[in-house]
């Protein structure tokens, strides 16, 4: 994208073609704007698995091969649903691999991850983890 257009609302919008340096306008009554789109999770690469595109697994994604649990894995019990190889470690929003990618959903989860902290730190406590 290349200019947004309108006077008191967005009207239209001129897409460049990063290959050909091509440009058309276009009518447009809204934009979203994909940030997300690269996570930067390199300094994660060690110590927490991530997929094809550096998205972290977390949760079911964790388990492959048909494993019972993952393979590195610590504990008993499968990992929590934002749980990461690491246990009580969770990732959530955009870095993590499945997430929507927008905002309300990020925030979402990251409300379920202090849950899902809560509930393992009671587990640890109680049980000895």
């Amino acid at each position: 994208m290349s200019e947004v257009r309108g006077e008191n609302r967005l009207e239209g919008i001129t897409i460049a073609n990063t290959q050909t340096g091509e440009h058309q306008s276009v009518p447009a009554a809204g934009l979203f704007i994909f940030i997300g789109a690269e996570p930067h999770t390199d300094w994660l690469a060690q110590i927490i698995k991530r997929d094809a595109h550096r998205f972290i697994l977390t949760g079911s994604d964790l388990v492959q091969n048909g494993l019972q649990l993952p393979e590195g894995w610590e504990l008993d019990r499968q990992p929590f649903l934002l749980e990461t190889i690491i246990p009580g470690i969770f990732a959530a929003g955009d870095v993590r691999h499945g997430s929507i990618k927008r905002i309300p959903a990020g925030v979402g989860e990251g409300s379920t991850a202090m849950q899902l902290i809560h509930e393992y730190l009671v587990i640890k406590i109680m049980y000895k983890e």
